[in-house]
């Protein structure tokens, strides 16, 4: 579970993070991260979002794709940089996808799509 702090609720977020000026993606067969820079003050913790549709399957399979996304980021939360919201959306392949292939994707996708945002 992600601390409260670090966690995107509200759809305008969602959409901001997605869409908004600024913001950067980097995809792959599993997983696609979006992130856009709120703000770089320090004291605005990174934010993350997930995105699993009806496309991936089930209720069951939707739950546990979500379970262990939140369990990934969880881990790299120290190494999102201030201020960054991240969504993560689940494409349909990551329903046979095992915990550490997409641990590896959030990895390779997350550090791609921070470089991208630093970069501006």
């Amino acid at each position: 579970m992600l601390p409260a702090r670090h966690r995107l609720r509200e759809s305008g977020d969602f959409t901001s993070a997605v869409r908004g000026p600024g913001a950067s993606r980097a995809g792959g067969r599993l997983l696609v991260v979006h992130a856009n820079r709120t703000d770089a003050r320090a004291d605005l913790p990174p934010r993350v979002g997930f995105v699993v549709s009806k496309a991936v399957g089930n209720a069951v399979v939707r739950n546990r794709t979500k379970r262990r996304l939140r369990a990934s980021v969880g881990t790299r939360l120290s190494g999102i940089p201030s201020g960054l919201d991240v969504v993560v959306r689940a494409n349909p392949a990551a329903a046979q996808a095992t915990y550490a292939e997409l641990d590896s994707a959030l990895e390779r996708q997350l550090a791609r799509v921070c470089e991208q945002v630093g970069a501006r």
